[in-house]
């Protein structure tokens, strides 16, 4: 009894065990079976982004590929999207299939052709030929299905671009809405080999793209972000103290200078991203990102300009100067929240830069305090004297 007792507690076990990470299992492409809708695939890929897979059959003989595409919506109501771009690795000039829930509930397939990025409508036609197009969904997945006609270029080359996504909704006219522009989605698109000898679905040019945008981030938030309030602080505080004059001029100098070269790398890594990814378009952190460079620039060459101090009109340029600085401060950390928000790294990384911000904030007030402290007194002295 006991025996059969503990056979039965082990079966029970191994069985919930089995069930909890069965679903786990079934997101990945390996353990999703082939069989999908009844047509065995050849090749299957997990693709790099957004937990999305790829099935897929290419017959040389008459340029055909066959395809599955399975993921899951951003958001319930929301829909997939896979496609062929026969002239460029991006999303603009891409011939997509979509398959969304229409009206009646029912998942459909439809044609789109994303001419740019500002210009995504549905059209009965792509460039090339497609047929057998159905979709389905079950488990929170939706598939798309259907066989294409390779353009004889790509088919001669092996290879093709593709693009996938997901978005989180439809109106009922059939306008799918934007999708999300975080990392995921901006790295969804890589070369496909037709003889599915890749392991997977993304290229050199996509890890490439994600080490520029960090690349870019870690600059701005070490130039804008750091050495620039380092800077207003030295200027700001040491210069009460005669003794640390004139070391605290030339450390501030050479702080805002540092600051201002390492800012103009992570403007011109800025411009590049720009050009990279044409339509996509982060207004509000490029136009801080504009200003920023354009006011640091003044305020460096006004430098050359600076009045000796007892010249009339020394206290107009430190007017000037003052506020410039103070608006570069404010904007350049702005900004850097801004840049954390797009690049949307771990946690950790937003919370060091708070960390840093918070204990240069709390040193800018104790020195403030120290400052009063120093300049009452020192008045006080002069009145007796």
């Amino acid at each position: 009894m006991a025996s059969s007792s503990s056979t039965r507690s082990i079966v029970l076990g191994l069985s919930l065990w089995f069930l909890l990470i069965s679903p786990a299992l079934s997101l990945t492409c390996t353990s999703q079976s082939k069989n999908l809708k009844n047509e065995i695939y050849a090749h299957c890929l997990d693709l790099p982004s957004l937990s999305s897979f790829l099935h897929f059959t290419y017959d040389a003989s008459n340029r055909s590929l066959s395809i599955a595409f399975v993921a899951a919506p951003a958001k319930s109501g929301g829909w997939i999207a896979w496609a062929i771009n026969p002239t460029a690795p991006g999303m603009a000039g891409s011939q997509a299939l979509v398959a969304y829930k229409d009206s009646k509930g029912a998942v459909t397939v439809k044609l789109y052709n994303v001419s740019s990025y500002e210009s995504i409508v549905p059209t009965k036609k792509l460039s090339f030929d497609v047929w057998d197009t159905s979709a389905d969904e079950s488990g929170g997945l939706m598939r798309i299905y259907g066989k294409v006609k390779v353009p004889e270029e790509l088919a001669k080359a092996g290879k093709l671009n593709q693009v996938w996504q997901v978005g989180p909704s439809v109106t009922p006219g059939g306008m799918i809405a934007k999708h999300d522009f975080a990392p995921p989605n901006l790295n969804s698109k890589g070369a496909l080999d037709l003889s599915g000898a890749q392991t997977g679905g993304g290229s050199a040019g996509t890890d490439s793209r994600t080490k520029k945008r960090n690349i870019h981030g870690v600059l701005n938030a070490v130039s804008w972000g750091i050495l620039f309030p380092i800077g207003a602080i030295i200027a700001r505080y040491l210069r009460t103290f005669e003794s640390a004059d004139p070391a605290w001029f030339y450390l501030h100098v050479l702080c805002q200078s540092s600051a201002y070269a390492i800012g103009v790398a992570g403007w011109g890594t800025g411009l590049k991203l720009g050009s990279d990814s044409k339509g996509v378009t982060y207004t509000g952190h490029r136009n801080i990102g504009i200003a920023l460079f354009s006011l640091a620039t003044v305020q460096i060459f006004a430098l050359f300009l600076r009045p000796k101090k007892d010249h009339k009109y020394r206290f107009h340029w430190n007017l000037y100067h003052h506020g410039v600085g103070y608006a570069i401060l404010v904007l350049g950390i702005i900004n850097v929240f801004k840049g954390l928000d797009i690049l949307n790294p771990e946690n950790k990384w937003k919370s060091a830069y708070i960390i840093v911000i918070s204990v240069l904030g709390g040193i800018a007030v104790l020195l403030e305090a120290i400052t009063w402290i120093v300049v009452i007194s020192r008045k006080s002295r002069s009145r007796k004297a």
